[in-house]
Formats: C-alpha cells, structure tokens, sequence
C-alpha cells in the first residue's frame, strides 16, 4: 500500500519550511524595532539578523529539497515513509520541547527587568538538566559561567548595553575597570 504524498516525511519538511519561514519573516520584523546604539561598531539588532537570516538560508534549502523530492518521490525513497505524528501526551522529547518553548517566552518576559545574566543562568540550568547533566558543580558553573562571559564580551568589546536587572551593580564595578 502507497502512502500519500500528503502524509510523507517528504511533506511534513515542506510544512515545517513553510512554517519556519513565516516565523523568520515575522522574527526579523521584529529585530528592525530594536532601538540602534550611537557610536556602537556593532548594533544590538545585528546579532539576531545574522541568526535569522542563517536560519532563513537553511530553511528555503529545506523548502527547496522538499518541493523537489515531491516531484519525484519513488515508492523506496526514505522520505515516502509515512510521517509520524506527534502525540505531546505520549512523547516525552515533544513535552520537553514544549517546556523549552514556555521557558524562552518566560525568558523573553523577564529579560529586561531581572536582566540577561539572571535569566540566561536559569535557563541554561534548566535546559542542561533536561538534556541529562546532572552534575551539580558543572551545572552551576557553566550556568553561570558562560552568561557572565558572553555579557562581559557584549558590554566591554562589543559596545552593546544588555540589561542587566538586578545585577547592576555588577554592570556599575565592570564600568570601574
């Protein structure tokens, strides 16, 4: 018995092509309002454009490979397997996925009053955890390891105010250096 092209693995990339596109074109939409920094090499909007379009580079590769192995699928050909469905009830990766979703709108929510590193040490912990990482010191220390650097790399060399919530007195002994 042939499956349908529709329910193809074939198909389900177009879908999420399509899909993945409509969020780029609204995700850099919306990095076009960021406010511009004067005087700054570098812009805070720079960053996730170049992001957006590398994401946006992969997806229309996805786009196209998928409209071209719709054409001319073959019965033996792995992507004419049926596509499965996910049942987020019964499949714990797509419940963790989802989790991860909620956790990056509630880190979008909070970045700007609790501040960058806050947030980022959160959630790096959070996720390191889901993916398995149970060691303490190395979850501790890379959570907040990491964020710190990255900030201290944005704010000294890069010239871009990220905010800093409740850590601005970190920002103020930084500013002494």
């Amino acid at each position: 018995m042939e499956t349908k092209k529709t329910q193809t693995k074939a198909f389900a990339n177009l879908i999420i092509s399509v899909l993945l596109l409509v969020f780029e074109v609204w995700a850099w939409i919306q990095s076009t309002a960021i406010k511009t920094a004067k005087n700054a090499t570098v812009q805070p909007a720079t960053f996730p454009q170049i992001m957006i379009l590398g994401m946006g580079v992969f997806t229309v590769i996805l786009l196209i490979q998928s409209v071209m192995k719709l054409l001319s699928m073959k019965a033996d050909d792995p992507l004419a397997q049926k596509a499965e469905t996910l049942n987020v009830f019964k499949d714990r990766g797509t419940l963790a996925a989802l989790f991860v979703i909620a956790l990056c709108a509630l880190y979008v929510y909070l970045f700007k009053d609790v501040g960058y590193v806050v947030v980022s040490f959160f959630l790096c912990a959070i996720i390191m955890w889901l993916i398995g990482l149970r060691n303490p010191v190395k979850l501790l220390l890379i959570s907040a390891l990491v964020p710190l650097g990255m900030w201290f790399i944005f704010y000294k060399f890069l010239t871009v105010n990220i905010p800093m919530g409740i850590l601005q007195p970190l920002r103020d002994l930084v500013d002494m250096i």
